[in-house]
């Protein structure tokens, strides 16, 4: 679905009311503030609507490219929240899931952390952004939910080792591994840019898009004319859980 920024309430799903532990990953990798990371307030927002019907634990989880601390980045942000915990994925205790894919297109298993396999419901909060022409959108947002002292590699700051395999491969991968239940695109404002994840153009837009995962990051990308390869990838590997 899609509301106009000025207008977003979170009316959160039937399934929240009835978590015990709810898990809300931003993309928060720096210490920038919107549109490179997701906003203060729409976390405000997401949290006071679950607040509305839940009294349920809420996390936030976010890790950082080269394993640094998180915290001061939180803290740059302004994310500071009453009865929210805050978890730094490298502190997290990994488990190796499987992949549930018959064939798995390029990771068979990933390392994430426990806190996500102990949450009831799921909600991954980005901004829109454009990085070199292709979409990083929802399901994107999900990389830095990997510790990256797992994945480290030359290139791609913590997650070489999962570029080299592919990048829309891995997030196929990752998209049938970690279910996410619900993908919010915060598009008060485009980010667009080629090289510099925190440098680039800002493009007014006054959008949020909410949805399951896939289907939110399908309608952003059909909309916004965007590339994103990992979709039809994605479309094609849920042939396997139809039949």
């Amino acid at each position: 679905m899609i509301f106009e920024a000025s207008k977003c309430i979170f009316k959160p799903p039937s399934a929240v009311a009835r978590a015990r532990r709810i898990l809300i990953k931003p993309s928060a990798c720096y210490p920038t503030p919107y549109p490179v990371t997701t906003s203060r307030d729409i976390l405000s927002v997401i949290i006071e609507g679950i607040r509305q019907v839940s009294d349920a634990d809420i996390i936030i989880l976010e890790g950082t490219p080269g394993g640094e601390p998180i915290y001061p980045t939180y803290k740059a942000l302004g994310y500071n929240f009453p009865r929210v915990l805050m978890l730094d994925v490298k502190d997290c205790i990994w488990v190796e899931v499987d992949n549930p894919l018959p064939k798995p297109l390029a990771v068979p298993t990933f390392w994430v952390p426990n806190v996500i396999l102990s949450s009831d419901y799921l909600i991954t909060v980005t901004p829109l952004k454009i990085l070199n022409g292709r979409g990083s959108l929802s399901m994107m947002n999900l990389l830095t939910t990997l510790p990256s002292s797992k994945y480290n590699g030359e290139a791609m700051g913590g997650w070489g080792a999962l570029y080299s395999l592919g990048i829309d491969k891995v997030m196929t991968d990752l998209y049938f591994t970690l279910p996410f239940d619900l993908g919010i695109i915060e598009a008060r404002q485009k980010f667009i840019s080629q090289d510099d994840p925190i440098r680039g153009e800002i493009e007014e837009y006054n959008k949020i898009f909410t949805g399951e995962p896939y289907e939110v990051d399908c309608e952003a990308s059909e909309l916004l004319g965007l590339k994103t390869d990992y979709l039809d990838l994605i479309k094609a590997a849920k042939i396997y859980f139809e039949t």
